[in-house]
């Protein structure tokens, strides 16, 4: 009987050590409508999930997802895409187009 308390217990504390961790949402409080249409036809209605990466040096704005690297540059208040680099990582396009 105690080896079946000791065995319940240790499956207890695996389960419990192996419960997924607790984020941060990271959601912002308001989205416009072009980014919430975009993020929307990204994920398919939400049938696909999205991975993406994307930062911005000077006045280009990087976007990385898995067929490449969109480049934009601000143009009159807003990003404008410049070029798109097939089979490209965010770093590697970065170096390539340093900001200004």
């Amino acid at each position: 009987m105690r080896k079946l308390a000791v065995l319940i217990a240790f499956l207890a504390t695996i389960t419990l050590s192996a419960a997924p961790k607790k984020t941060a949402a990271i959601a912002p409080a308001e989205v416009e409508h072009p980014i919430a249409l975009f993020l929307n036809q990204l994920s398919n209605s939400g049938k696909r999930q999205v991975t993406f990466r994307a930062s911005a040096i000077g006045t280009r704005f990087f976007f990385e997802e898995a067929a490449g690297v969109t480049i934009y540059r601000f143009v009159n208040g807003k990003y404008v895409k410049e070029r798109f680099l097939a089979g490209t990582k965010l770093a590697t396009a970065m170096k390539r187009y340093p900001g200004p």
